[in-house]
This record gives structure tokens, C-alpha cells and sequence, in this order.
């Protein structure tokens, strides 16, 4: 087939025929077909026209490891390009390609049957011209090749043939070089995934297949950029500190994520899952997308009976439930979508909304809150994060079933615990076992009306929470958030006074700075802001995320005595009172026995 160069005058009318074609991978280049499609030179084009019958391609793959590519020649062409000098090309110029034809029987098999059917499509004896023109004008502007687009169908019936057909054509690469290629129109996609970097974890994600990539080959060698996207994920906790799920305000969750936070037993604490979407999802005709979030063994999320409670949002919308799954088991908290392209609207009134719409920019949430289990509290864990992470799962194949997962992205909750020691006032300080305590939260001013238990649970009911010192005078407690708390004795030890009598002892837990670190203890500082007595309180800061107090009882007070021989002596008179009134009594009443018988 020879194709003829057209005038200058036609090259304006034919510039958008021109990037319909050159589809992907930034390219300016241009197809031109003969009769269907004039070729086209630039105005001021400097050089010397060459026709070329082979050309190079490179496939950047700078932030990929271990990532495969194919291509496979479409159509065969000699391809002409401007030259300035001896293997300098003029990159301002455009290519045009003459002698086109199938690049093989099967590759035109494997097409026009894709099209069987198909209004408007030639019929699989047309000529070659005629399937140009068809392509041409049904390529669309997408760089990303949209799902059921004409490119889609022919990148998706090669890579179907390619399948089962070894000889239909593909070239493979594992370094993303393709060099001495025959000229013509090429396709190219991935032929296997590995990793997003390789020494990076924290973006060390599963690859994605990139979206089909349609360039020509020949004259200039060809740089692309794969049309894929690896969605990116993120995990956030809202700490009562600070109130937000973001360390800086004024950034997003994705630029800084607030990783920790510090909580008490039973305290429900909000967690934020965020993912984005890839921005080649025009691609996939469906796109699978789950977040699973692994709690540790300490902490429970809410549950509605077994269901965890969860909200979740595509950008500012609320999605409707039927659009995803959510389940809780062994540990982990699992939010799926079959589809995400497939997700509705939830209106106020529960009832499922619109389709929303998902493109490359959708930011997905899932908002939830957990707990520390009280059961599984101990002195072990104290100041130690509580590391839960999350993952994301996503499609990652344009034309096939296949997903890849993203690095865990971590975030830590932190508790502490109190240490107390009652003693008394001796020289040498006896530990006093038996000694009743309440403790209670403080805000500002206002001591809450509930108590705290030796698990950190608040109860509404003092009996239900009291702490008694064991035999070496000690009571903890753990399960304690960061704050102000009120100690109050309420039963002393027989002998012993209450030394802060109603009162109590008010100190401050002080966490200082948390860290993303599931090892290394917090130990915050301990400080007694209010007692009746201070001399009679000693603190110390923590150790393994426990804080330390000594409270002192002064014995209790005794009336004078003078001594035991004082005390005998008073028996002693008093008895011998006591027996003188007998003797009196039994005289009387004998003497009045004689005066009746008279």
C-alpha cells in the first residue's frame, strides 16, 4: 500500500484525527493513512525526511521493581520522519507511516472478531484502509483507554488471544527496553507485576497492570510512561488531645496522618481508614476495593450485636450499605466493595441515593471506633503502642481477575497505669494492707460521679470499683488515660488516721511524646497537684508506663493513761465499795425480818 504526502495546506483540518490515534504514553506523535488519513508536516519543519523500518522503545519503570512489559505490532509500516543530522531527529515533526498492513493474519483474526457484530464496524474481509478509518475515528481522546472503548476492545482481544496463542507476536521485556522493533502501531501493556519500590516499605506496594498503551514505532526512539496507578492508603487515629485525625490542620489525612493516640480501658477511640483511587479506573469495567484493618488482641472495634459499626464515605458522601460488606472476625475489621465504581448514595432517610460518581481523584473513607478491651488490660502493655494496621486490596488488571495489596500503614494507642503504696508514719514505715480507695476522673474543677476499677473501667456504682491495698500496701491500677484524677481513702487501716480526709489526693498523668513504636515504652510524668498535706505524699514518674505514689497515714491519737498499778488500784477500791454495800444491804433487810416477827 503506498501512501502519498499531502499538501501543507490540509495539515489543520486533520490535527484532531491526528491525536485520536496517538492515544497514550504523551506522545504527539501521528498516524496518517493514505486516502483515509493525510500525512502531515510541520510548518517550519527543519531537516531532511528519512524513512525508517525499525524503532526503539523504553518503557520508564524508575519507581517499579521486578515489573514486566509486552507489546505486539498492530499494524506494519514504514514510518518517515524528519532528520537534522545523522541520527538527530527532529522532534517537533510528526511521523507518517506508508505501506501499512495487518501485522499478521492472526492479529487481524484476532481483532475483527472483537468487532463481530459491532455497529458500524467493517465487516472482517474489509480493507485495511477501512479498519484505519474505523479506528481512527472511534479512538477517543482518553489517554487512559476507557473500559469498552474501540482501543479497549482491540488491546483486550490481543492480550485474550495472547492467552492461548504463543505465536500471535508479543516481544517481552524485563528491563522496559524494546529495541530494533519493526515499525508500525504498537501496543503495549504489562506482562507481570512486582512491587512499586524496593527500598521504600512504605510504598512498597503490589504493582498494577498499566492501562493499554498505543504508540508508534519507528524514526525517533519512543519514551513512554505507563498508564497505571497503584492507589495509596493511609490510617489515622483521633486523639482526644487534639481532636483530629490530621497532626497539622492544615493538611489532609493523606499528607499527615495523626498515627497515635492514648486512651482508657472501655473508651471508644475514632479511627480513620483512607485510600485513593487509581486514576486510570476509567480503565476496569469493575474495581475491586477493600480495606482490612488488623486490631491488636487488646482492642475490640464497636459492634451492633457481631456487625461492626461503620461509617463510610466517597469523598463528602455517605455511601449506602448495600454497596460494600463489612465483617468482623479473628481480629480483623474487613470493608469491602465488589465494585467500587458500583457504589450509591446514602440518603438522610437510610433509603439508598444516587450512583456516585468515582474517577481518579475519589478519596474513599471508613470511620470507626475501638476500644481497649479491659480483660485483656494488664502492666505488660502499659505505655507500650498498641500497633493496629491497615492494608489495601484493589484491582490492579485492567482486562483480567487480579489484585494487588499495599504495604500495612500503622497507627498506636497508648495507656498507663498508677502504682500506689500506703504506709504509715513509723520510723520505719509500715506497708498497711486493708486500706479502702475510690478513685475518679477530674475535670477542671468537676470530679465526675463515676469510679474507676482496677481495669480502668469507670462504674457508676463506688462499691462496685473500690481498690483495697493487698499485704505489701499497694493497690494499681491500669487502663488509665493521659490527665487529672482524684485519690480518695476511704477506709484507713485499724489504728491509722485518714490523712486527706474526704479530700483526697488530686495529681496529673502527663504523657509527654508519644511514638509510632509498638516496643519502645512511654513513660509519662506524674505530678500531685492538690493534697491536704503534702509531706505526707511522695511521687514518682513512671516506670513501664506506670506512675508511682507513696501516701502516709499518721497513727491515731490516745487518751493518758497512768499506768497499770493505777489502774489496779482503782479495781482494787472499787470492789471493796461494792462489797460494803452488800454487807449493808443484807444487815437491813435481817434487821427488818426481826422487827415483823415482834
Amino acid at each position: 500500500m503506498e501512501f502519498e504526502q499531502k499538501a501543507e495546506e490540509k495539515k489543520m483540518s486533520m490535527s484532531k484525527n491526528i491525536a485520536r490515534l496517538a492515544v497514550t504514553a504523551g506522545l504527539t506523535a501521528a498516524l496518517s493513512f493514505g486516502g483515509v488519513m493525510a500525512p502531515v508536516t510541520m510548518a517550519f519543519a527543519a531537516g531532511t525526511p528519512v524513512a525508517t523500518t525499525s524503532g526503539n522503545v523504553t518503557i520508564n519503570k524508575e519507581i517499579y521493581k521486578d515489573t514486566t512489559f509486552k507489546g505486539i505490532q498492530i499494524f506494519k509500516a514504514k514510518v518517515t520522519q524528519d532528520q537534522k543530522s545523522e541520527g538527530v531527529w527532529d522532534s517537533t515533526g510528526d511521523k507518517t507511516l506508508s505501506d501499512i498492513d495487518w501485522a499478521s493474519p492472526k492479529v487481524k483474526k484476532a481483532v475483527t472478531d472483537k468487532f463481530s457484530g459491532v455497529a458500524g464496524a467493517p465487516t472482517g474481509n474489509a480493507s485495511v484502509q477501512e479498519w484505519i478509518a474505523f479506528i481512527n475515528n472511534n479512538a477517543g481522546n482518553n489517554a487512559n483507554v476507557d473500559t469498552g472503548s474501540t482501543l479497549d476492545k482491540i488491546a483486550e482481544a490481543l492480550e485474550d488471544a495472547g492467552a492461548t496463542d504463543s505465536t500471535l507476536g508479543w516481544q517481552s521485556s524485563t528491563t522496559g527496553n524494546f529495541t530494533g522493533l519493526e515499525s508500525g502501531y504498537w501496543l503495549f501493556v504489562t506482562a507481570s507485576v512486582g512491587s512499586t519500590k524496593d527500598t521504600d516499605t512504605t510504598n512498597g506496594n503490589i504493582d498494577a497492570y498499566t492501562s493499554p498503551i498505543f504508540t508508534i514505532v519507528g524514526g525517533e526512539g519512543v519514551n513512554v510512561t505507563p498508564k497505571k496507578d497503584v492507589p495509596n492508603v493511609t490510617k489515622a487515629v483521633k486523639d482526644d488531645n487534639n481532636g483530629s485525625f490530621v497532626t497539622d490542620k492544615s493538611k489532609n489525612v493523606f499528607e499527615a496522618p495523626n498515627r497515635v493516640a492514648d486512651s482508657a480501658s472501655d473508651q471508644l477511640v475514632e479511627y480513620q481508614l483512607a485510600g485513593t483511587v487509581a486514576s486510570n479506573i476509567n480503565t476496569y469495567n469493575e474495581y475491586s476495593y477493600t480495606f482490612t484493618d488488623e486490631l491488636p488482641s487488646t482492642m475490640v472495634p464497636e459492634l451492633d450485636g457481631n456487625d461492626p459499626v461503620v461509617e463510610v464515605k466517597i469523598g463528602n458522601q455517605v455511601v449506602h450499605p448495600d454497596s460494600y460488606s463489612k465483617e468482623y472476625a479473628d481480629g480483623k475489621l474487613v470493608v469491602s466493595f465488589s465494585n467500587l465504581k458500583n457504589a450509591y448514595a446514602k440518603n438522610e432517610d437510610d433509603t439508598r441515593g444516587a450512583l456516585i460518581n468515582v474517577d481518579g481523584k475519589s478519596k474513599v473513607y471508613v470511620n470507626y471506633k475501638a476500644r481497649l478491651d479491659p480483660t485483656k488490660v494488664s502492666a505488660g502493655m502499659l505505655g507500650k503502642g498498641q500497633k493496629n494496621t491497615v492494608t489495601l486490596t484493589y484491582s490492579n488488571n485492567p482486562h483480567a481477575v487480579g489484585t494487588g495489596t499495599t504495604v500495612e500503614h500503622p497507627a498506636y494507642d497508648y495507656t498507663y497505669g498508677i502504682d500506689v503504696t500506703k504506709v504509715g508514719n513509723e520510723e520505719t514505715p509500715k506497708k498497711l494492707s486493708g486500706v479502702v480507695f475510690k478513685l475518679q476522673e477530674k475535670n477542671g474543677d468537676t470530679v465526675e460521679d463515676k469510679y474507676i476499677d482496677a481495669n480502668g473501667v469507670k462504674q457508676a456504682n463506688a462499691e462496685a470499683a473500690k481498690l483495697t491495698t493487698n499485704e505489701e500496701g499497694k493497690i494499681n491500677v491500669v487502663g488509665l488515660d493521659e490527665g487529672a484524677y482524684v485519690l480518695t481513702e476511704v477506709t484507713p487501716a485499724p489504728g491509722y488516721d485518714n490523712s486527706h480526709g474526704d479530700k483526697g489526693i488530686t495529681f496529673t498523668i502527663k504523657r509527654g511524646s508519644l511514638t509510632e513504636s509498638n516496643t519502645e515504652v512511654v513513660n509519662p510524668e506524674l505530678t500531685v497537684d492538690d493534697a491536704d498535706d503534702q509531706s505526707l505524699v511522695t511521687s514518682a514518674n513512671a516506670t513501664n508506663g506506670m506512675v508511682h505514689l507513696t501516701v502516709t497515714d499518721k497513727k491515731g491519737s490516745n487518751l493518758p493513761l497512768t499506768g497499770l498499778n493505777g489502774v489496779t488500784f482503782t479495781w482494787i477500791a472499787g470492789g471493796a465499795v461494792l462489797c460494803i454495800g452488800v454487807a449493808h444491804l443484807i444487815r437491813s433487810r435481817k434487821q427488818a425480818e426481826e422487827s415483823e416477827q415482834e
